[in-house]
């Protein structure tokens, strides 16, 4: 991996954009980018994501407890995954905000190896829609991310709003939240940290940051930034994110893994994984996993 210097250290709490979202910086640049990760995801070819074999077959012999429950947020009910750890003691949480494919079996099983690192996990499913509308609800991929593309601020953030506020009171918790996003959600998780003001800590993976100051003014905890070297997209947007970072005083520490491409903390666990990705998915795990042992000091 080549690692990017970490930028200087400090914090700040987001605005709730409301109806008004889409008109802000943060939506206008994410609606620019989402664009060509629409144009790129699409061109994958259709169902090659939502159905994982290998990611649901090591999801059903996994020991660790889960459960769906059903949410309540502005938007209405939103289903969410939840994976509990097998500690004797209060753990913290981790919310996951999945890729643009929606919530599939890989969503899932990061969570089960969150909850086996020792946390709980949850990750809402940001397709939840009256009349019983979720992820497994589209015919194919090209569907889901379509539906995801067109998400709005004033859709997520309460959805991920109500994930929050679900598993930080539950009696297994002990309050303590961080955010972790992947691909789209990944440039999620970088706005999520701007508008909630109690997360311990942001994983951004292969996900893009702010294009102005406000976006990141109101960030009070450290954002940590894994990315693919083979990622010219989102990589051509690190220095921007590292100056406004570096101009608030805010921390955040980006880390360009060698020969990865976008996505690999997925392709990277896939049976016909290549090889950078594959060792960038275990580097990745490694230096996340030492950073979450650092939440409930």
């Amino acid at each position: 991996m080549v690692p990017v210097a970490p930028i200087a250290s400090g914090v700040g709490h987001f605005r709730d954009v409301g109806c008004l979202a889409c008109a802000s910086a943060f939506c206008r640049g994410m609606k620019r980018r989402l664009f060509a990760l629409v144009l790129f995801t699409i061109s994958l070819g259709a169902g090659t994501v939502l159905a994982q074999d290998w990611a649901k077959a090591r999801l059903e012999k996994s020991p660790r407890h889960h459960e769906w429950v059903d949410l309540q947020s502005s938007n209405g009910t939103v289903k969410a995954f939840v994976v509990y750890p097998e500690v004797k003691a209060k753990a913290p949480a981790v919310l996951v905000v999945h890729e643009i494919f929606g919530l599939t079996d890989w969503a899932q099983e990061v969570a089960d190896e969150i909850a086996a690192a020792g946390y709980i996990a949850i990750v809402p499913d940001l397709l939840s829609a009256p009349g019983g509308k979720e992820t497994a609800s589209y015919p194919d991929q090209e569907a889901a991310v379509k539906a995801v593309s067109a998400l709005k601020s004033a859709q997520v953030f309460p959805d991920l709003d109500a994930a929050a506020d679900y598993v930080t009171k539950l009696p297994a918790c002990d309050g303590t939240l961080a955010v972790a996003g992947f691909c789209w959600g990944g440039g999620w998780s970088f706005g999520y940290a701007n508008h909630n003001p109690k997360l311990k800590a942001a994983y951004v993976f292969y996900g893009t940051g702010p294009i102005e100051k406000s976006d990141a003014a109101q960030i009070q905890c450290p954002i940590y930034g894994f990315y693919g070297e083979e990622d010219a997209r989102v990589g051509a947007t690190i220095p921007q994110t590292k100056e406004i970072m570096k101009s608030l005083g805010k921390t955040y520490e980006p880390v360009i893994y060698e020969g990865a491409g976008h996505g690999f903390m997925r392709a990277g666990e896939a049976p016909d994984a290549k090889p950078a990705n594959h060792r960038a998915r275990d580097d990745a795990w490694t230096r996340w996993k030492t950073s979450l042992q650092k939440l409930g000091n």
